[in-house]
Order: C-alpha cells, then sequence, then structure tokens
C-alpha cells in the first residue's frame, strides 16, 4: 500500500467542459464500452471519488436525520445477520428462555423497520446516485490521449492508485497494453 499514488484532480474543463467529448457508447460492443468506462474510472478517479463525497454530503445536509437513521438500520441488519448466522445455538436457546422478550423484539425491530424504511431509501439512494452519475460520466466520456497515456502506466504497473485497486479486487484489472 505504500507505493499507492493518488491519481491528480482533472481540470473542470478536461472533465466536464471545453476539451470533454462526449459520446453514447455503442451498447452492441460491450467490451469496448467496458474499455472506455474502466479507463475513465483510472483516469477521472479523483474526480469521481469527489464527486461521490459531495453528492453523499449534500443527501445528508438535505436529510440528516434520514440518512442516520438509514445509516444505523442498514449497520444493525448487518450486524443481526452476522451475529445469527454465527451463533445459531444462542439465538435459538434466547428465544426457549425468553418468549416473550422475544416476541417484543420482533415487534420492536418490526416497527423500526417500518419507521427505517424511508431512512433506508435515502440512504441507500445517497450511495447509489453518486454511482449512477460515476457510470453515466464513464460511459458517455471519450478517452483523450492524456487519458490513454496515464491508464497505461497504471496497466503496465509503474502506477498505483486507488481505483485501479479496486477494480483488480472486483477482478476487472486489465492486461498491459489492451
Amino acid at each position: 500500500m505504500a507505493d499507492v499514488q493518488l491519481a491528480p484532480l482533472r481540470t473542470i474543463g478536461d472533465f466536464l467542459l471545453e476539451s470533454a467529448r462526449f459520446q453514447i457508447p455503442n451498447i452492441n460492443d460491450p467490451e469496448k464500452w467496458a474499455n472506455r468506462v474502466m479507463n475513465n474510472l483510472l483516469y477521472y478517479q479523483t474526480n469521481y471519488f469527489l464527486m461521490a463525497l459531495v453528492t453523499f454530503l449534500f443527501i445528508g445536509i438535505i436529510h440528516p436525520v434520514k440518512m442516520v437513521c438509514g445509516f444505523i438500520a442498514i449497520s444493525i441488519a448487518f450486524g443481526g445477520f452476522v451475529y445469527c448466522t454465527s451463533s445459531q445455538y444462542k439465538a435459538r436457546r434466547f428465544k426457549r428462555d425468553h418468549p416473550i422478550v422475544s416476541v417484543l423484539l420482533i415487534l420492536l425491530a418490526g416497527y423500526i423497520l417500518v419507521y427505517a424504511v424511508g431512512a433506508v431509501i435515502v440512504f441507500m439512494f445517497g450511495i447509489a446516485f453518486p454511482m449512477m452519475l460515476i457510470l453515466m460520466h464513464a460511459s458517455l466520456r471519450m478517452r483523450n490521449i492524456k487519458n490513454k497515456v496515464t491508464n497505461r502506466l497504471e496497466t503496465v504497473g509503474l502506477k498505483r492508485t486507488p481505483m485501479g485497486i479496486i477494480l483488480e479486487g472486483l477482478g476487472q484489472e486489465q492486461e498491459a497494453g489492451s
């Protein structure tokens, strides 16, 4: 991780305005489309991280209580899933030893879930909306010479970036020279 470098923030002109060229991708050639998206994700990664953070914070400012409640609800659901899947015997024993408490917990969880559904939707929108914007930009933005040269450095392994590590973790590493 010590050799990981943060990619530079690209100018707004390069990212969206003057020199930016946009075109609808050819959906009949998914390999070329995927190549465009991967290369744009690598080249504009700092802009994308910043855009996602600003969008997430903007939605959080508009709906702060719902964002916090949604985060808590998702965290509790995840924690409950992990707990129940790792200790089923303990959960069954608790239900058997404390039936009234178990029913009250189920009712309370149901009430919280119904209340939190709106908050969860806002929270998930706060995550999904920035991702949608990133994928739209990466799909529509045509590559330029600087983009191609910079991505070659990443694929050859001369430069490691956070997005390169994320894509590699998702099994989307590129071949050198592709």
